[in-house]
């Protein structure tokens, strides 16, 4: 029996940003393997009596660790005639989707990859913040909070960057973030904007300025999920 595992992204929350492709292989898998951050309504799609595991993982809610979670996605890998893996976002963009990946091949099993909208791109446009604009940031850098919170970022190499900054999994680390790009140069009335929930009825935009950026997220009460935007393009539409 020939057996099939897809790694499908499911983009940064709405349904309707779901690719085609992955909502075809939601309806035809057998065995579903999902993330905290999809779409729910999406799983109302799978065939009858098709399973779902929930495997997902957020800050400080850890269900599954991402060892067990391999091993389980093997396991149905071998099981199952097809075997869907969903994640949050796009599988490759900070999503551990290159780990699994390469679980899977050293196992002997090579699964097909589907993209997804990752929230570093799609969460600034559904907030009217381009990445990019011309005169004003003609690149963008996107890192992870857990990294710029590390020793493993040249912050002084970043601060000189006239790019856009982009932050995932940032929002807890928003004070050590601002702190070390301001010693590094940046200035501190560079504007930033935090995305909370993007694509979903409880989006919400906040904008300030790094300096302020800590204060601000207290005072409003960031939540995540959510991204920092970091860079004058946060204004350009405003």
């Amino acid at each position: 029996m020939e057996r099939k595992t897809v790694l499908a992204g499911t983009g940064p929350g709405d349904i309707e940003l779901v690719t085609i492709k992955t909502l075809n292989a939601v309806k035809e898998a057998d065995i579903i393997l999902y993330d905290a951050l999809i779409p729910k309504e999406l799983l109302d799609y799978k065939k009858p009596g098709a399973e779902q595991i929930f495997v997902g993982k957020r800050a400080g809610k850890h269900s599954m660790k991402q060892e067990e979670i391999n091993e389980l996605l093997l396991e149905c890998s071998r099981k199952y005639k097809y075997t869907l893996r969903l994640k949050g976002g796009d599988p490759f963009v900070f999503g551990r989707g290159g780990e699994e990946f390469l679980y899977l091949k050293e196992h002997g099993i090579t699964p097909l990859v589907l993209p997804g909208l990752s929230s570093s791109t799609s969460a600034p446009l559904l907030s009217n913040i381009p990445i990019t604009h011309r005169g004003v940031s003609t690149s963008f850098t996107v890192l992870t909070g857990h990294e710029m919170a590390g020793s493993t970022v040249d912050f002084d190499a970043l601060a000189k960057l006239n790019g856009t900054i982009i932050v995932l999994m940032g929002i807890g680390n928003t004070e050590i973030i601002s702190e070390k790009l301001m010693n590094a140069g940046k200035s501190k009335n560079t504007p930033v904007a935090f995305i909370e929930k993007a694509s979903t009825k409880d989006q919400r935009l906040t904008i300030t300025t790094l300096e302020n950026a800590y204060k601000t997220k207290i005072e409003k009460d960031i939540q995540t999920p959510g991204i920092i935007v970091i860079g004058d393009v946060v204004n350009v539409l405003r």
